[in-house]
């Protein structure tokens, strides 16, 4: 079957490590990947090089919704409708006291991970829907199972908001063969921890009972897993990859 697969965030760690999983496991070349960035597509370049004409990039800030609306024309109006919709952006987390609590900063990346994917589902899940098939699959954190870190309140808040999107679609659409799942990695090691102290990153590692931090090898594996055929009845879950360091 023909699939399509609309990532945001792809220019990340994550999403390029998702996108050759996906393209490496279609040897009939099937699969087509609509992969959006922001200012950052050149990143995309080695494996639109590797795999031609199977990625079709996008430099979109999600942050804005007017460039979000045009870009749900555009995913909506001149490709494929998706099959699949993977959304993986946010701003990275920035440790600090809630007295110091940014709010021009918080509602920033509140557009990029929540206003955006509210506005890119309702693009693309009616066709899911007509289509009796689809897969939707959000990056959340284990900060949002159990006790998270101290200082920390705008990412987990963001976070946890995915989740209770998550639920809310899992029950709405699970009739029409539309599954929404979230993975919930452990701090995993990426460039996305750029502004996290070095000595945050190393005690995470220490105190993981796998004894370091998750990487992206760790965590698309279960990703491909919750988009793939097999995963057809399990929808509304949030999947901790963490090495044992949160356990549901």
């Amino acid at each position: 079957m023909a699939y399509t697969y609309l990532i945001t965030g792809a220019t990340s760690d994550v999403g390029t490590a998702l996108i050759r999983r996906l393209l490496t496991q279609d040897p009939a070349g099937e699969r087509l990947v609509l992969a959006q960035g922001c200012g950052d597509v050149e990143k995309l370049a080695p494996l639109i090089q590797e795999f031609p004409g199977k990625i079709r990039p996008f430099d979109v800030d999600l942050s804005d919704p007017y460039k979000v609306d045009t870009f749900c024309q555009l995913v909506t109006r001149d490709n494929p409708a998706p099959t699949h919709f993977i959304h993986l952006p946010a701003l990275p987390v920035v440790n600090a006291k809630f007295k110091n609590f940014d709010e021009v900063r918080f509602e920033k990346d509140w557009e990029i991970q929540l206003h955006s994917a509210v506005k890119l589902c309702k693009a693309v899940l009616p066709a899911m829907s007509k289509a009796k098939f689809g897969r939707v699959l959000f990056i959340q954190t284990s900060y949002t199972i159990g006790c998270p870190p101290k200082f920390t309140a705008a990412y987990v808040m963001n976070k946890s908001a995915i989740g209770g999107l998550v639920k809310s679609l899992a029950v709405e659409y699970a009739r029409f063969g539309v599954t929404v799942n979230c993975v919930a990695p452990s701090m995993m090691e990426t460039h996305f921890l750029q502004d996290t102290p070095e000595l945050i990153v190393k005690a995470a590692a220490e105190e993981n009972p796998m004894g370091r931090n998750a990487t992206p090898d760790d965590v698309v594996p279960a990703m491909a897993f919750l988009l793939s055929e097999e995963a057809r009845f399990i929808t509304g879950v949030t999947l901790p990859v963490t090495g044992g360091s949160a356990i549901v």
